[in-house]
């Protein structure tokens, strides 16, 4: 989720501590409606409802109730008796426009994602993963799993084509890649933003670096494709090995996973791969005043939900970790998303 780089401490809530307490009600006519695609019925103007429930195989009045309520609060317009029409709000739910958040909002609200932080009472009595005590294994092994929930993750405007071209160009003018002449992108994912900074810099190579399946998917993306002179693909675990000779090795919201012993174990691998003075760069939240942006710290929740033990660190945890793994952090670099490029440098004998 790409938002403002504020850098507040404190944030003054725009609602009322009873409109706090009843939020989760509007989140899930959000769901309901995003997941039947109401935004996208309205993008040619006025539907009535009658009209609307047939297209979606509902209940007309039921329908109705769930658009009314959030026509209350400006998502969605009643412009006559049990019409709707779009607002500058509704706009985002949308599926193929400039920012949207309709699949972000249908994957939020599936029950095998909603239901973990229904249980977030678990984690905070236990210390523990509430999703992992609900499903017995740990999110992405759930998504090896499961087709269905796999689809929606990907799907989700985080990891979509159209949001990653987006925040790669945040990136990019953020920071100067252009001294570096071969590229590792370690847990890279689709290869997206690799494709994108390799755009930037013809002069550049990449390697994009995944499990085995996920690079196994990557391999007919239109990007890889068209960059396939300078874009190799290796699959494996970075808790193993990783590609050798880079310049860089970058490690795009992947350390926020793990704890301190596997963080640590991943950079390893990266700093016994890269050339001498090589450089690290990772791209995650900071919990820190001078960084931190208002997702931070329920992001940090979020992970204790979701993906325990990882976790949202602060700027001495992530000095912590790259000196444990050999590197010194040289600089941490704000961008316009609520994420941060975190620099370090390969200690000599180290």
């Amino acid at each position: 989720m790409v938002l403002s780089n504020s850098k507040l401490s404190h944030i003054q809530s725009p609602l009322t501590m009873s409109e706090w307490i009843y939020a989760y009600y509007v989140s899930r006519c959000v769901y309901v409606v995003a997941k039947l695609g109401i935004a996208d019925l309205l993008k040619d103007g006025s539907q009535h409802c009658n009209t609307l429930a047939a297209a979606t195989n509902t209940h007309s009045d039921s329908l109705y109730r769930v658009l009314r309520a959030l026509a209350g609060i400006g998502i969605f317009a009643e412009t006559q008796p049990r019409c709707f029409e779009l607002t500058s709000l509704a706009d985002s739910l949308q599926s193929n426009v400039p920012d949207s958040l309709r699949h972000e909002a249908i994957l939020r609200g599936e029950e095998w994602y909603y239901k973990s932080w229904e249980n977030l009472m678990y984690s905070v009595e236990t210390g523990k993963g509430a999703f992992e005590h609900l499903y017995g294994t740990d999110l992405f092994h759930y998504y090896e799993q499961n087709a269905v929930a796999r689809k929606s993750f990907y799907t989700d405007t985080f990891v979509s084509k159209e949001e990653s071209a987006r925040v790669s160009a945040l990136y990019l003018e953020a920071y100067d890649f252009s001294s570096i002449d071969k590229l590792i992108d370690v847990g890279g994912g689709n290869g997206y933003f690799l494709a994108a900074i390799l755009e930037a810099h013809p002069a550049m190579t990449g390697i994009l670096f995944d499990l085995p399946k996920v690079i196994d998917e990557a391999k007919n993306s239109h990007e890889v494709i068209s960059l396939n002179d300078r874009f190799q693909l290796v699959g494996g675990s970075f808790f193993e090995a990783v590609p050798e000779g880079g310049d860089a090795y970058l490690l795009r919201e992947v350390v926020h996973l793990f704890d301190d012993e596997r963080a640590i174990a991943a950079l390893k691998r990266c700093h016994q791969a890269m050339k001498e003075q090589g450089r690290l760069l990772v791209i995650e939240r900071v919990m820190s005043p001078e960084y931190e942006t208002f997702t931070s710290k329920f992001s940090d929740v979020h992970l204790l939900v979701m993906c325990f033990p990882g976790r949202v660190r602060n700027k001495a945890e992530f000095q912590d970790l790259f000196e444990s793994a050999g590197f010194k952090l040289t600089k941490i670099i704000p961008t316009k998303t609520d994420m941060c490029i975190i620099e370090g440098v390969k200690t000599v004998n180290s």
